[in-house]
């Protein structure tokens, strides 16, 4: 009987899924035909576009890997031999395919399934995954650790690596290509060539794909890889006959792989059930040393509105599965990522010097708007942000005006670049920080929680946070006007809360932060989006006969020393709200209230930041109701601080 996607759920116009239904763990595969696994994964496609329709997540890769996922589970002896998968924005398959079928539609829901590989989800998940470029390095751990024995309860096989062509472009991935080439050790790189039916990645390293295996003990499935190309549909024979050409011009006696010291195979169809099979159980049989096995997929395969939309469905929200119409809410205000793009191209139109970066999310971080009016002004630079941030370094000393836009939880990567290159030599790089605070369904392999804290320690940094959309852009125009080191200014993700906007940012005096209510015995002191959150708490104590002053902070480098020791004294508690980790801006108000001696005259002072966890996926509210970062939760820390709490139960 087949399970249901959803209790209560009218299942009449959902198809049927004979095979599937017999499918509890990957061991179900091992008894189905060829044949049978060819239609199997029709019944997975479908079953994951039915899953999705309802919660929305990433599926245009998912639906490119399914006969690939359907493959590798019936080909090799997972959880024993691991599959790590690069991102994991394509597991979907593999989700359905380990156990967790009737979970799909808790996908990125509170309490429900991670939209990524999770260790803790599943013995099927090796590896978690969220940033790019990881597998191929996790996987050679796995495959040297069998190698020095694992523990019985370990268990290591096989170490498969599925890495996408895009991915591929993480300078991580060719590290972990250098080291495994080196160490000689059986490991098995799967490259998931989705893009060469789309558009050429960035960088020519993406193209660098196609080189026929010559050598033993591979030579007789040569040919079979070879006429493989004249069977892909037309499209991807382009794709191939690209890569083919780009290698032809560049390459003498081998492809890069080889050079590196992997054996190479491909390119293959990889929706042709047959040929993946063949070669996969031959790679399995044979294989000694380091293989890379190059695997051509169309992303969006078999949906048609995926297969039509520009960027194959990659990210949607809930939809219907007839047209693909996604179904999306109306915003009551512009989102922060279209008033930060607005913001950049207005700086842009009055200032030819200002230049915008992004590590390969375009569209992500807004600056797609950028290049429609200053294409020769926006660079995107592929998933490197460690290169995004030296290039931005290098143009700035070049007397350009470079800003670097990614979200908080990716400009981690390039933390030693930010320290090496831009602050140590005081350049002007400015710093456009997406995504910061709880980010909802991606959970917390996308929480921008850290950025300020590594950031605000750096000598000369500049670090600003905006309460709201009409202070993203006049910290646009801040960090334009800004030449004497670098400068950075965060902001969340989604809409804003509906502010009037200036027709142009104007610049902020650096270091000053903002009165918002005067109030009296205790201060809030905002940095960030919570702002909204601080007002209404502040109406919920003046229904208790309470009235706080309300501060926005703005800076948390450099702090307004003057605003924060006026607030200390003049009060009898002092309070910091921010969407950050400790180590943030109340801890740099903490240092200055100590150093100023400040404490000896009796202030409580607390400091309200995220926990000292990884929260879950859930939507933006409940995550900062765990977080204890919510109106209700400033109420009641300003009534235990102020000692209100017990009075405040009693008349309730």
């Amino acid at each position: 009987m087949r399970k249901t996607p959803k209790e209560g759920k009218d299942l009449t116009d959902l198809p049927t899924t004979p095979l599937l239904d017999r499918v509890s763990s990957p061991s179900d595969l091992k008894g189905l035909s060829d044949a049978e696994l060819t239609e199997l994964a029709g019944e997975v496609r479908q079953e994951m576009i039915g899953a999705v329709s309802q919660t929305g997540g990433h599926l245009g890769a998912g639906l490119g890997v399914v006969e690939l996922t359907v493959a590798l589970h019936a080909v090799f002896d997972t959880p024993r031999d691991r599959l790590v998968w690069d991102v994991s924005h394509q597991c979907y398959p593999h989700k359905i395919l380990t156990g967790r079928r009737d979970r799909m539609t808790t996908l990125r829901q509170k309490d429900g399934l991670s939209g990524f590989c999770k260790r803790k989800e599943s013995e099927y998940d090796a590896f978690g995954a969220g940033h790019s470029s990881t597998s191929i390095s996790a996987a050679l751990g796995f495959a040297v650790s069998r190698e020095l024995g694992s523990a019985p309860e370990a268990g290591v096989g096989d170490a498969i690596a599925i890495i996408g062509d895009g991915a591929l472009t993480g300078g991580m991935a060719f590290e972990a290509l250098n080291h495994a080439g080196h160490l000689g050790t059986r490991v098995i790189v799967i490259l998931n060539d989705n893009e060469m039916s789309i558009a050429p990645p960035v960088g020519a390293m993406s193209r660098y794909l196609n080189r026929l295996y010559a050598g033993a003990p591979f030579q007789e499935f040569k040919s079979l890889a070879k006429g493989a190309v004249r069977h892909l549909p037309s499209p991807l024979q382009e794709g191939a006959k690209r890569a083919k050409d780009l290698i032809k011009h560049v390459t003498v006696g081998g492809t890069l792989f080889e050079e590196l010291g992997f054996s190479y195979v491909g390119p293959i169809d990889g929706h042709d059930m047959d040929q993946l099979l063949t070669i996969l159980r031959t790679v399995k049989t044979r294989a000694t040393g380091p293989m890379l096995l190059h695997v051509i997929t169309q992303k969006g395969k078999g949906y048609a509105p995926a297969e039509a939309a520009a960027d194959r469905c990659h990210g949607v929200s809930k939809f219907d599965i007839v047209t693909g119409e996604q179904k999306k809410s109306p915003a009551n205000a512009p989102s922060y990522t279209k008033v930060f793009a607005n913001a950049l191209i207005a700086e842009a139109k009055a200032d030819r010097k200002v230049v915008a970066i992004t590590a390969a999310m375009p569209d992500g971080t807004g600056l797609n708007l950028f290049a429609e009016r200053f294409p020769e002004r926006c660079f995107d630079v592929g998933i490197a942000e460690q290169h995004g941030v030296t290039f931005a370094a290098g143009l700035a000393a070049g007397g350009q005006k470079p800003f670097v836009a990614i979200y908080s939880t990716f400009l981690q990567r390039g933390y030693d670049q930010i320290v090496h290159d831009v602050a140590i030599q005081r350049l002007p790089v400015r710093f456009a920080i997406d995504r910061a605070g709880l980010v909802g369904a991606d959970g917390a392999t996308h929480a921008g929680a850290y950025d300020v804290a590594f950031l605000a320690n750096l000598p000369g940094f500049v670090v600003m946070a905006a309460a709201d959309e009409s202070e993203l852009m006049h910290m646009v125009a801040t960090a334009a006007a800004h030449d004497e080191g670098p400068i950075a200014f965060r902001f969340p993700r989604g809409e804003g809360v509906g502010v009037d906007l200036p027709d142009r940012g104007v610049p902020l005096e650096i270091g000053k932060g903002r009165m918002i209510q005067e109030g009296a015995r205790v201060a809030l002191l905002n940095f960030g989006a919570r702002l909204k959150e601080v007002k209404e708490a502040a109406q919920m104590l003046a229904a208790k006969g309470i009235t706080p002053t309300i501060a926005d902070a703005r800076f948390a480098k450099p702090l307004d020393e003057e605003l924060i020791l006026r607030l200390a004294r003049d009060h009898e508690a002092l309070i910091t709200v921010e969407e950050g980790a400790v180590g943030g801006f109340g801890s740099h108000v903490a240092h200055l209230l100590a150093e100023k001696g400040v404490f000896d005259t009796g202030v409580k002072y607390r400091s309200m930041v995220l926990p000292d966890i990884f929260i879950d996926q859930a939507n933006p509210a409940d995550m900062y109701a765990v977080a204890g970062m919510n109106a209700p939760d400033i109420e009641a820390k300003v009534l235990d601080v102020l000692g209100e709490a017990d009075a405040a139960a009693r008349r309730a």
